[in-house]
């Protein structure tokens, strides 16, 4: 069985200020949720610019699946890297993350000073709409792509009944797909002829792994740039909240698998609970912030450092401190994701043409498409209804189905994504008409009082 090895494309390579264009377009546009952020990089660089082959496109995926924090935000990093080296990968990842944490601080700053959001659900309605059609035609192209096989079509199936149904840890089940992609392989490897070809992996051209000395010196000033802030905080004697949002920031970026829903829980527990930053009411209405604004979800660990420095702002003012507070929790959480794809991407690449490992990445590719199907139809049942409850089927084995309250539905939602549908899907009109008729309709909505 070889069908987890497939072919790369030729590509053509952007200008530096293309490649800068085109991710402050993508940082701009970065709505939905990693599903949608990644469809969207998928259609803008593969589909759209041909800068980065299918194969290679996914190759990135998979590795940054497997890292703690957020993958969109490391794949951008990835993408930029393979196109213009280190400093593509900063323009590219930095760009993706700047919009949405310059909108949250502003939004966060308006909400310390007015407590108001009463504008968002409305606001919310609408673009949700139109991201959960984006969602679902990245989907569908995603999965046209990589499920080649029906071995692929199955653990991508398995990995959604995994997810949807059993609710096991979704770092548990990347690895298993991995294992199994690592396996086939190597038993289809063992039995085939000693004289038989390998099935090629592309021409792309090799890239060398630095020498040891060199990634010792890359991970030592990785680390020293991480902790800048601390030296920062202690020259200019800056509140004892800022270091307490650095280090608490830091240790969560190297544990945060799974995406963001997978740590907020314990990040909202030790900011409410703990160090008494912020009530539970604030932290959901935070969430709701970071996911009106472009970028990762995680953005809204800015919104809680912006709060904690804002009420404990030491001898500066508390706008002032409020926005250092978001910059340290940005810094802290973001930086160690450029430090992964730096010292690891060489690895990955030099390891393209590896059967065994490509075939795991090949797997894993597969069960990330039944994770953004979990998460599109997670996502579609919340965008449609109001409530949506989990019924224990199985309580034993943990089998659990999320289950919608059907009178609970959401009708202008319902139409608004009937509309983006059509407009994707019939019309071919893009992500920004479609984004922009359902902001306009959430604001319309919100003027009515719907």
């Amino acid at each position: 069985m070889t069908d987890f090895l497939r072919p790369d494309i030729s590509t053509t390579r952007p200008s530096f200020f293309e490649l800068t264009a085109t991710f402050a377009r993508i940082g701009l546009l970065s709505f939905g949720g990693p599903a949608g952020q990644i469809g969207m990089m998928h259609r803008i660089l593969v589909d759209e610019r041909r800068w980065i082959s299918e194969e290679r496109f996914l190759h990135a995926l998979n590795y940054c699946m497997l890292l703690p924090g957020p993958e969109a935000q490391q794949l951008a990093t990835y993408c930029g890297w393979l196109l213009h080296g280190r400093r593509g990968g900063i323009i590219a990842g930095t760009l993706f993350i700047l919009p949405g944490f310059i909108v949250i601080v502003a939004l966060a700053a308006a909400y310390a000073l007015y407590q108001d959001t009463h504008w968002l659900p409305a606001l919310l309605s609408g673009l949700k709409a139109g991201v959960l059609a984006i969602v679902i035609e990245a989907l569908l192209r995603v999965a046209k792509r990589a499920l080649v096989s029906r071995s692929l079509m199955y653990i991508a199936g398995a990995a959604f009944i995994a997810l949807f149904l059993f609710g096991l840890p979704f770092p548990l089940v990347i690895l298993i797909a991995g294992a199994v992609g690592w396996f086939v392989a190597r038993r289809a490897m063992t039995s085939s002829a000693a004289g038989e070809q390998s099935p090629s992996l592309g021409s792309a051209p090799k890239i060398d792994v630095p020498p040891l000395h060199k990634r010792a010196v890359g991970l030592l000033c990785g680390l020293a740039i991480w902790q800048i802030p601390f030296a920062l905080i202690w020259i200019f004697a800056a509140p004892e909240t800022l270091a307490q949002l650095q280090t608490f920031f830091s240790k969560m970026a190297v544990v945060t698998f799974g995406g963001a829903y997978a740590v907020l829980a314990y990040v909202a527990q030790i900011a409410v609970e703990t160090h008494g930053w912020m009530t539970a009411g604030e932290m959901l209405d935070g969430l709701a912030l970071s996911e009106a604004t472009p970028g990762p979800l995680v953005l809204v660990l800015s919104y809680i450092g912006f709060l904690a420095a804002f009420r404990n702002p030491g001898l500066l003012d508390p706008l002032l401190a409020g926005v250092m507070g978001a910059s340290v929790a940005a810094w802290a959480t973001f930086v160690p994701s450029f430090i992964f794809i730096f010292l690891g991407a060489p690895y990955m690449e030099s390891a393209r043409h590896n059967r065994r490992l490509s075939a795991a990445l090949s797997a894993i590719t597969a069960a990330v498409v039944g994770v953004i199907l979990n998460l599109s139809v997670w996502f579609g049942l919340h965008v449609l209804f109001r409530d949506v409850e989990r019924v224990a089927l199985v309580p034993v084995i943990n089998l659990n189905l999320s289950v919608p309250v059907w009178n609970t539905l959401d009708p202008v939602a319902l139409a608004l994504f009937v509309a983006s549908t059509l407009m994707l899907f019939r019309f071919k009109l893009g992500m920004v008409p479609v984004l922009a008729l359902c902001i306009a309709a959430g604001f319309a909505r919100l003027w009515v009082g719907g």
